[in-house]
């Protein structure tokens, strides 16, 4: 009777553990197909480059674009700055950001020449701020006349806004993808675009059935 007992314990034990591992497999299953069914779902990237170009072009750029040169505030950024460069009719720059050895404070270095020029640093978001105001500082000292930064998302996280501030920069433009705080939104170098126009020529697109991409085709100035 015992072992009558400890078998059928056993042989339930073991349906209880069959049971829950098919539950694991299909609840995997189910998983697995509706992770399929999102990545099938098509999706339309929207880049806040046509409307940094328009700002820039309405409100930065002089008459001669060889007066204005675009930068990257570091390698990463090269293809970047080069696009709006070459849209812009610009001259390209690039910061070199490296330590000279250990311990050693980080030293900027420019790839290119702004001496008597509007500078114009290019990134894809702003977030401490750090990078920017250290690039922006080293344009002014090899001699550009302005300095200016486009960005599409202002995070603007810990002491950012007052490192924009005292920086060297004229004016920051960004878009309104990311809500701008009270002090930011009060300081007077930045300039915020609205996206709503681009997101509104978006959905239109989508509801027409007609390109997303014809969007972002933006001629050479």
């Amino acid at each position: 009777e015992t072992n009558a007992a400890a078998t059928a314990a056993h042989n339930a034990s073991t349906t209880a553990s069959l049971s829950n591992s098919t539950r694991l497999v299909k609840t995997s299953t189910v998983l697995a197909t509706m992770a399929s069914t999102i990545n099938a779902v098509p999706v339309d990237n929207l880049y806040a480059q046509p409307l940094l170009l328009d700002h820039t072009r309405a409100r930065w750029l002089t008459k001669d674009p060889a007066e204005t040169v675009i930068v990257s505030p570091d390698a990463g950024g090269v293809e970047r700055a080069r696009s709006y460069a070459w849209r812009l009719g610009c001259g390209l720059a690039i910061i070199d950001k490296r330590r000279e050895g250990p311990n050693v404070a980080e030293v900027m270095h420019l790839i290119g020449s702004v001496d008597g020029k509007d500078a114009i640093l290019v990134d894809d978001m702003i977030d401490t701020a750090g990078t920017m105001v250290k690039a922006a500082a080293a344009l002014r000292a090899n001699g550009a006349r302005r300095v200016l930064a486009l960005a599409s998302h202002p995070v603007l996280s810990g002491d950012a806004v007052g490192r924009i501030t005292s920086s060297v920069f004229e004016r920051v433009a960004v878009t309104d993808t990311i809500p701008l705080s009270a002090e930011a939104a009060a300081n007077p170098k930045l300039q915020v675009i609205e996206v709503a126009p681009l997101l509104g020529a978006a959905i239109s697109a989508i509801h027409r059935n007609a390109s997303i991409s014809r969007l972002f085709l933006t001629e050479r100035a």
